[in-house]
Parts: C-alpha cells; sequence; structure tokens
C-alpha cells in the first residue's frame, strides 16, 4: 500500500508519520473515525490495501497521507497527491461542514492521467481539529453504462410494443366502420393479423433474449449435429422463402457436431436465414454452408441482397438496430433476431460475424467450437 511520509513530517499536520500509520506514538491525536475501529498495527494497513474501494486519507493540506493499492490503481492518488479536483473541493467542504458528504463525481478528462468516467465517493472527516478527511472512492461507470442500456432497452421495448397495437387499435375501428363492406373488413382483417403475428414474434423474441441472458442459459448440454440444426432451421423458413420465389441451398461439409442446446442452434440459425430472406430481392439465392475451420465449426449464410453499409456493420448485432428500419418494419422484423443470435454464439463459446459490401449482399457466420473442444473443457 502507498504510504507518504519517511521525512520530516510538517507541524501540526499529524498525517506524514513513519510507517504509514494515521497517528505517530506519543503524540496526542485523535483516533481516525472511519466507521470502525482501526488500529496503527500492520494488520489494519494491510486490511485496508486488500478493499477493493480506493481509500485515501487527507491532511489539512490536501497531501496524501495514507491510500491504498485501490486508489493508486483507480488514478486518483499519485504520489502524496490527489489527483482530482472534484475530490479535493469536496474534502474542503467537508472540512468546513464537519459532516459526511457521499456524491457522484464525473472527474474532468485529462491528458496524463487516465480516470473512471464516474465515481462514487464519500468523504469523511476523522479528526477533531487536525483537519484530515477519508475519502472512500468506488469505480461506478460500469454501474452507469448498463443502467443506461436498461433504460435505452425499456424505451425501445415500449416503442415497439406501442406500434403495433397502436396499427391493431386503429384497425379495430376500421373494421366496426366498415362492417358492411364485406371487401373492406376482409382487408383490414388481414392487416390486424398481421399486426397480430408481428406482435406475437416480438413478444416471444423479448422471451427468448430474457432466457439466453440468464444465470443459467443452456439448461441441457448434447451433442448436436449440425446437420440436423441446419436442416430444421431452413424448413422453419421455407414458407416465407417460396412465397417469394427465393431458393434456399445448402453445401459444405456433412456429419459434423458441436455441444449445446439444440433449440437455441436452431433458433440462431434460422433467424440468420430469415434475416437473409427479408432483405435479398425476389427470385435470388440463399446459400448455407457448414464447414470445418481452423478448429471450429462455421455455418455460413448468404444473401444477394442490398448489403450493409460499412457504418451499420459494427452495430447490426444491437438489440432494436436497424440497418434500414423502413425495410425492416416492411417485412415485420422485431429488431431482436441478430441479437438473438449474438447471444447464442456467446453462451455456446463461440462468436457470430458480418462480412459485407453495399449491392454485393452479406455473409453471416456463426462459429462454435466442436464437440470435442466442449467436451474437453467440461471434463474433470
Amino acid at each position: 500500500m502507498r504510504r507518504s511520509g519517511g521525512g520530516r513530517a510538517p507541524p501540526r499536520r499529524g498525517g506524514g508519520g513513519a510507517a504509514g500509520r494515521l497517528h505517530r506514538p506519543g503524540r496526542p491525536e485523535p483516533e481516525p473515525r472511519l466507521g470502525l475501529e482501526v488500529d496503527s498495527g500492520p494488520s489494519s494497513v494491510q486490511v485496508i490495501d486488500a478493499l477493493p474501494v480506493a481509500v485515501a486519507v487527507l491532511a489539512a493540506d490536501d497531501t496524501v497521507v495514507l491510500a491504498n493499492r485501490s486508489a493508486v490503481e483507480l488514478g486518483v492518488v499519485r504520489g502524496n497527491r490527489l489527483l482530482v479536483a472534484e475530490l479535493r473541493r469536496l474534502a474542503s467542504d467537508v472540512r468546513r461542514s464537519r459532516e459526511a458528504q457521499e456524491v457522484e463525481v464525473e472527474p474532468a478528462r485529462g491528458r496524463l492521467v487516465r480516470l473512471p468516467d464516474a465515481v462514487r465517493v464519500r468523504v469523511v472527516p476523522v479528526g477533531d481539529a487536525e483537519g484530515h478527511v477519508a475519502l472512500l472512492v468506488e469505480d461506478v461507470t460500469e454501474a452507469r453504462r448498463v443502467e443506461a442500456v436498461r433504460r435505452d432497452f425499456v424505451a425501445n421495448v415500449s416503442h415497439e410494443l406501442k406500434t403495433p397495437v397502436g396499427a391493431m387499435s386503429l384497425l379495430a375501428e376500421a373494421m366496426l366502420d366498415a362492417s358492411e363492406d364485406p371487401t373492406a373488413v376482409r382487408r383490414f382483417a388481414g392487416r390486424l393479423q398481421h399486426e397480430a403475428g408481428r406482435l406475437a414474434r416480438l413478444v416471444q423474441e423479448l422471451i427468448d433474449l430474457s432466457r439466453l441472458q440468464g444465470a443459467d442459459p443452456l439448461p441441457e448440454q448434447e451433442l448436436v449435429p449440425v446437420d440436423k440444426v441446419v436442416a430444421e432451421a431452413v424448413d422453419r423458413t421455407r414458407t416465407a422463402a417460396t412465397a417469394r420465389g427465393i431458393e434456399i441451398v445448402r453445401g459444405g461439409e456433412r456429419g459434423l457436431t458441436v455441444c449445446g442446446s439444440e433449440s437455441q442452434l436452431v433458433t440462431a440459425v434460422g433467424n440468420l436465414i430469415e434475416n437473409a430472406v427479408h432483405y435479398s430481392p425476389e427470385s435470388t439465392r440463399v446459400a448455407v454452408a457448414v464447414r470445418s475451420r481452423e478448429g471450429a465449426v462455421e455455418v455460413s449464410v448468404t444473401d444477394q441482397g442490398m448489403g450493409i453499409a460499412d457504418k451499420d456493420l459494427e452495430r447490426v448485432f444491437e438489440r432494436f438496430y436497424r440497418a434500414d428500419p423502413a425495410r425492416s418494419r416492411a417485412t415485420g422484423g422485431t429488431g431482436l433476431g441478430l441479437a438473438i443470435v449474438k447471444h447464442v454464439a456467446t453462451n455456446h463459446g463461440g462468436e457470430v460475424s458480418v462480412w459485407s459490401v453495399e449491392g454485393s449482399g452479406s455473409t453471416f457466420t456463426l462459429r462454435l467450437p466442436p464437440s470435442g473442444a466442449a467436451t474437453e473443457e467440461e471434463g474433470p
């Protein structure tokens, strides 16, 4: 643990003593009040140094008289200096008020110091007259990011649910107004059925995504024949492909196996094929290829569609992200299919990638460990 001192202590500061102690033997300084009784022995120093939260004690002139390893690693302390100006201001406020404060701070970015985007800090007075304060600093950058993702997800879900529900409400009103016109009623009923199907798919995919992100995403591990996965995935999308005159062809190696959940893998490959069918022009071809390459089993789905712009390639696997929103809504897409593929790949120890050129189609590749590799990892 980093400790200041080792030389001559400034008069009346009380914090620059030897051996990193908060007070020097023989001097009538009050014990620090850190919420628990802390003695000056090495065990207390070791305990403070082991804390995952950054701890620093400042003297009245803002000199750091004690800091643990986390404070140095977090970037708030260097030598005997506290590097974050916002924390020094908080320390001054606590000295004046003699009352503890707990706030979240966004440290100013510096060229020479790498600091977290956001920290939660608690500042506590630890001396009656000497002006010592203790700071407990925790990096909350990741917590803020997760909270932002959660808010965005809830907002997106609300928006996506509102669209088909609103459409169904309007169509129901239109059917009532056109109750004496059988042709109009049939037309509105068809549209109502389409929106109801879209709503059902959205709800089901939200359920699937929630399960994939749960604590036990793979309840049953089994040897899964890749040929069976591809055959079932193709069969699920054949009706939609036939309706648009799109041919689905299967090629590559046969007899490969992976270890995991057959239902999840069928969902992932089916989503890739369905995505290819939706974004392909009519009377074209979608190719599904399987091969063993560099110690992994790859399932690639290639379409002859419009392709994906470079700016969208890194985001196509995000939830509710659509490279072409108008086209996706026209085909009834939910914006969750590729996000589900990504989670299935991650849960199976694999990955999914995309290659695309605008105007030349796209190739999505699901890469999974072979059954032998998965079996070895699960062995004793």
